[in-house]
Parts: C-alpha cells; sequence; structure tokens
C-alpha cells in the first residue's frame, strides 16, 4: 500500500484525537486538520508546513460546509482519503461533493447523514429495520408536546429533531420546562424514559457491512453524580468491566447490521461511522440515538487503544471493501478521558482564560492532551475559546489506573478558568454498577 496522506475536516477534540490516532498508523504519512486548533496544527507543522505557508492559511481558513473548498484543499494536499469530522458538514452534503470529485470518502451522504439529522427520520429507520427503541411521539406544535408529556409523565425527555450540537435534549421532572424546551425548538420528539445504565457502540461501516469499536460510556450531565444540564460530554471510558459479555454481538445483530440493511435498501447506503447510543434498560437494549460520525468524547478514550491502523480501516470502508479488513485488534488495558470546561459550560461559557501547565507541554507517559476548545489570543497566549476545552486522555492496566493517571494529569494543568468532573468512571473502577440480567 502506498503511503497515504490524510485531511480530517473539523476543528474540536474529536479531529484532534483522530489525527492523533492517525499518526501513528504506518501506512499514513501525513494528515492535516483542517480549520483545525492550536493543538492539530501543531501536527502540519511537525510535517514541515510553515505558519506563513499560503497552505496553512488555506488549512487553518476552511469553511468545513464549504464543499468546493473541502475538495480543493483535498487535491491541493494530495489526500487519498478525506474524513469528516462534524455532523452539520455531513447533513449539509460535504461528503457527498468529496465523492463526486473522485476522492475517497470517510462519512455518510447528506441522505444517510439524516440518521442524525433528524430525530424522527431515525425513528422511521429503526421502526422499518425492527430496532428496539423508546416509544416516542414527533411533535410540531405546543399542544401535540404538551399531549405527549402527559401521556409518557416524567421523567420527561424532549429533543429536538434537528442537529443541536449535543444540547438539543432535554430530561427533566419538570413539566414546565420540559414545555419550554419543546417550545424553543418548534419541532421535537417526545419519548418514554429508559431506565439502566447507558453506553456508546460505534461500528465502522463500508455500506454494506460493519465493524464494532470497543463500547464505551460517556457522562453527559455537567456536574458529578449525574447533576445539572445535559452537554456533549464531560467525560468517557472504554472498555466497561461490567457490561455483559454479549454486548457488543447483540448490538450489532439487533441495531447496527438491521440499520445499515434498511439504510442500503432504501438506496442511501450509510458510509462512515454509525454511533448507537444504548440503554441496558430493565426491558432489555434499547436504542437511545443515533449519530453519524465519531463521538465526542467517546472517541478520544477509544482510539488510543485500537492496534489496527486507524487509516487503512478507513480507507477501507471508504472504498468498500471491510471483507479484507478483518476484525479489528486491540491493546489490552483501560483508557479514559476526563473533559475540561470553560466555567458556564453549557450555557454561556466564559473564553480567554489561560491554559497550560505542564502536562500539556509535556504529558506524562500513558497520557495525552487532547485540544478541543483552544486559539492563541493577541499576546500568542493559548487561551479557552469553547465550551469543552480540553480532553485528558489517560491509559492503565485498569481503570483504577488509568483514572489516577488522568487525574494527576489535571493537577499538572495550569488552567484557572476550567473544571472538570470529578467522578468519570468511578462507579465502574469501584464496581458499582450493575448491569441488567438480560438483553
Amino acid at each position: 500500500m502506498t503511503e497515504l496522506t490524510v485531511l480530517v475536516v473539523g476543528s474540536g477534540g474529536r479531529e484532534h484525537a483522530l489525527a492523533s490516532a492517525l499518526t501513528r498508523d504506518p501506512a499514513v504519512a501525513r494528515v492535516h486538520v483542517a480549520p483545525g486548533n492550536p493543538g492539530s496544527w501543531a501536527l502540519s507543522r511537525r510535517q514541515g508546513l510553515a505558519p506563513d505557508d499560503p497552505l496553512f492559511a488555506q488549512l487553518t481558513g476552511l469553511d468545513p460546509l464549504d464543499g468546493t473548498a473541502v475538495v480543493a484543499l483535498a487535491e491541493r494536499l494530495g489526500a487519498g482519503l478525506v474524513v469528516i469530522g462534524p455532523e452539520a458538514p455531513l447533513v449539509a452534503g460535504v461528503a457527498d461533493q468529496v465523492r463526486q470529485a473522485g476522492l475517497a470518502c470517510f462519512g455518510p451522504s447528506a441522505a444517510a447523514a439524516q440518521l442524525e439529522g433528524s430525530k424522527q427520520f431515525a425513528k422511521q429507520i429503526m421502526a422499518a429495520a425492527g430496532v428496539p427503541t423508546a416509544r416516542s411521539h414527533y411533535c410540531a406544535d405546543p399542544d401535540q408536546a404538551a399531549r405527549a408529556l402527559d401521556q409518557f409523565g416524567p421523567p420527561y425527555v424532549v429533543k429536538a429533531d434537528g442537529l443541536a450540537s449535543g444540547k438539543g435534549v432535554v430530561v427533566t421532572d419538570d413539566r414546565a420546562q420540559a414545555l419550554a424546551h419543546a417550545a424553543a425548538c418548534g419541532q421535537v420528539v417526545i419519548e418514554e424514559f429508559l431506565d439502566g445504565p447507558e453506553v456508546s457502540l460505534f461500528a465502522i461501516s463500508d455500506g454494506c457491512r460493519a465493524l464494532p469499536l470497543l463500547p464505551a460510556q460517556d457522562f453527559k450531565r455537567v456536574g458529578a453524580d449525574d447533576t445539572g444540564p445535559n452537554t456533549g460530554g464531560m467525560g468517557a471510558y472504554t472498555p466497561l468491566p461490567w457490561a455483559p459479555a454479549d454486548l457488543t454481538a447483540v448490538t450489532m445483530a439487533r441495531v447496527i447490521e438491521p440499520t445499515i440493511a434498511e439504510m442500503a435498501r432504501r438506496g442511501t447506503p450509510f458510509v462512515g461511522l454509525l454511533y448507537a447510543g444504548l440503554a441496558l434498560t430493565s426491558r432489555g437494549l434499547r436504542v437511545v440515538e443515533f449519530n453519524a460520525r465519531f463521538g465526542d468524547p467517546e472517541t478520544q478514550a477509544i482510539l488510543p487503544l485500537l492496534r489496527t491502523g486507524l487509516g487503512q480501516l478507513l480507507l477501507a470502508a471508504a472504498q468498500g471493501r471491510l471483507d479484507q479488513v478483518g476484525p479489528l485488534s486491540w491493546q489490552e488495558g483501560s483508557c479514559l478521558t476526563v473533559v475540561l470546561a470553560a466555567q458556564g459550560y453549557p450555557g454561556r461559557p466564559q473564553a480567554g482564560s489561560p491554559v497550560g501547565g505542564s502536562a500539556l507541554e509535556q504529558p506524562p507517559a500513558g497520557v495525552e492532551v487532547i485540544q478541543a476548545g483552544t486559539a492563541w489570543d493577541a499576546a500568542g497566549r493559548l487561551v479557552a475559546a469553547g465550551g469543552r476545552v480540553l480532553d485528558v486522555v489517560a491509559r492503565g492496566a485498569d481503570l483504577a489506573q488509568a483514572r489516577a493517571a488522568a487525574y494527576a494529569a489535571i493537577d499538572q494543568l495550569d488552567v484557572p478558568g476550567l473544571f472538570c468532573r470529578p467522578d468519570i468512571a468511578l462507579r465502574a473502577a469501584q464496581g458499582s454498577i450493575d448491569p441488567p440480567a438480560d438483553l
């Protein structure tokens, strides 16, 4: 196989983590992230691209929603593979434009990305494919929303029908709050509350076949002990020592494979990363949601354990030949990521606080600090420039070791304007999560 140049489209922690994992694939010669962030720009600089190079300006100034610009940049770089990270460009059809230009692209078409772009569409696909999920109602006005809330009762689950950057879901016992969220969103899906622990399972698909990654668990609430509002995710870990041994096999058979088959049957094959958010309820496995791309922050925890070359894997999916890859290979041990967010997140995060410390400049062994929402200020200082700012990723022989390494590294950061949850993976490490007896 010739050495591969990869263009990763996006600017957050997920894209930085993807780029970092791609550099570990011996078949990958170069990785560029556009528009990227100060963390991922360092990859380009290490590959000899100077900050005053016009190509560097084109990289950092890319609009991910501009398919024409993405194609032009990929061609200029000689990219053999384009990986589209965020959901918005996928729903906008950027992957379609990349493929129409004759370039290999990992990411679903606009039609297939509706699995994430519309909660109602995803429910229709699940119904057609026989995939187990929560009972729900689509509501287009406040009166319909009120009736649906009263049918299901508290806790109320209200989901914006379109993209919402991980903040479109409200789970609350307060009916007025649920109604207000429905009114603010306009079109929503209201569904029954699902009990039991939640799990994420990612699967790489080439449109016909799918290969699972390790299952992970993320933490949506902003505060310790799952308190406060939902966020895009405050941390994640893998593997799951408490999960049923057949979790992945059952999810592939009941959820992933039927969904991939239904999308292909409709003439909109899903090529990319299908993310299944699952609830392991007292009544069995149920799908909470689908996403059409690598999830954040689960990606940061999963990819460090992947032994199979990521570039070769994603290229095989993009070219419809996952059957040539075989079962994926994984490192031993556990991996955990803890998100450091700006004060005020997920409401109005405070930008501009300094970001530094020895763990950022020279991370301890087994630790990586992924930049998500950072920028350089006018004085050249690294500062917070988003809600979720850093992801501290740590590996260990088990979860207890990974947790200890991650939180020790956080103590070595100088981030006065950031906060994190202190309990990421704590219950799992303590062995206090009880899975259902039967999936």
